[in-house]
């Protein structure tokens, strides 16, 4: 049986808190953002997908093992439908290279439903990172009659 989690009221406290746990390392908080459903599902960049919360929580500490992530989201859109809430993220991540800290950016994509415990993430979706913060493409809509 899973330990209560904490009301997250909003898509955005879910998105702060889930972030938050990564640059902590916290399992524990981490996995207390996600959805109870078996079908939650994460592809880190580069990795295979994800499905349930075995996967996903051996995948993080795995990542834990070598410490905290460093990343925070930004630029975020977000898609509000209903009872769910799809965010489009750049994510900004401190990285240690040889030449000391550097940044690198990641395209994410996080979707949030709304539950009787508040919203909680059910995917996670990290593109390869990139050394050069990428760029919105966007083109106005144009009028059909």
């Amino acid at each position: 049986m899973r330990k209560s989690k904490p009301p997250l009221s909003s898509p955005e406290d879910t998105e702060h808190a889930f972030y938050e746990a990564l640059q902590q390392g916290d399992i524990e908080r981490l996995m207390a953002c996600w959805a109870d459903e078996e079908d939650v599902v994460c592809v880190h960049p580069g990795g295979p997908r994800l499905l349930g919360h075995a996967a996903v929580r051996a995948a993080f500490e795995a990542l834990f093992a070598n410490g905290s992530v460093k990343a925070q989201a930004e630029k975020v859109r977000r898609l509000d439908a209903g009872s769910s809430s799809v965010h489009s993220v750049i994510e900004r991540v401190e990285v240690m290279g040889n030449d000391g800290p550097q940044v690198a950016w990641v395209l994410a994509t996080n979707v949030y439903v709304k539950t009787v415990h508040g919203w909680r993430l059910i995917a996670h979706h990290a593109s390869q990172g990139s050394a050069t913060e990428p760029v919105d493409v966007y083109t106005e809509p144009t009028v059909l009659h």
